[in-house]
């Protein structure tokens, strides 16, 4: 397991610090705190897939994975709400796709367009992974999903630090599910003690 966990650091590090460039123009965009999550999320993943490739598991306390999602949601309601005041977010979309119809038309940066896509479903997926380690139900994920996120796109707007955007809502929903459709393979690599 050491020797995974340093390759893991050496790899996460590597392709991380070739990123770079792309990655500190989105604290333009976004709250700084984006860099230390984007590296957790590429550590975690290289990790998750170094255990699998190794037939190692790991096994982790069920409070530590709460104390872990508890960290990382504070992260992402930090992304959220914490933005740089040099944007505008009175805005608000209500049609299916027209984010990613705006994204695709090349009227806004492909950094921005790629990270807006790709974050609204990657960084939804631990929760996804969080809710079945509660065995929560596929209907019930999405149901739970629907409001919590409902609620902050709401608050978003309501608070002026960010748009209210169904394609962001959709596109986390489905983040959220691909993490409760993933988690028998996380399962094999990492298992929950209680």
């Amino acid at each position: 397991m050491k020797k995974l966990t340093t390759y893991t650091v050496l790899a996460s590090i590597v392709i991380f610090g070739l990123f770079l460039p792309f990655i500190f123009d989105l604290v333009y965009y976004l709250h700084p705190i984006v860099l230390p999550v984007v590296y957790i999320l590429l550590f975690t993943f290289i990790f998750l897939v170094g255990l699998l490739i190794t037939g190692q598991k790991l096994y982790l306390p069920l409070k530590v994975v709460d104390l872990l999602i508890s960290m990382y949601t504070l992260a992402l309601l930090v992304l959220l709400f914490l933005r740089p005041n040099n944007q505008s977010y009175d805005s608000y979309n209500l049609i299916p796709f027209s984010t990613v119809v705006f994204y695709l038309s090349g009227q806004v940066s492909e950094l921005v367009a790629f990270y807006n896509l790709a974050a609204n479903v990657g960084l939804f997926v631990p929760f996804g992974i969080y809710l079945k380690i509660y065995r929560y139900s596929i209907s019930q994920i999405i149901l739970l999903s629907f409001l919590s996120i409902s609620f902050i796109e709401m608050m978003q707007m309501f608070l002026n630090r960010g748009s209210l955007d169904i394609d962001d809502l959709i596109f986390n929903i489905i983040g959220v599910i691909i993490g409760s459709l993933i988690y028998p393979v996380f399962n094999k690599a990492c298992e929950i003690t209680k």
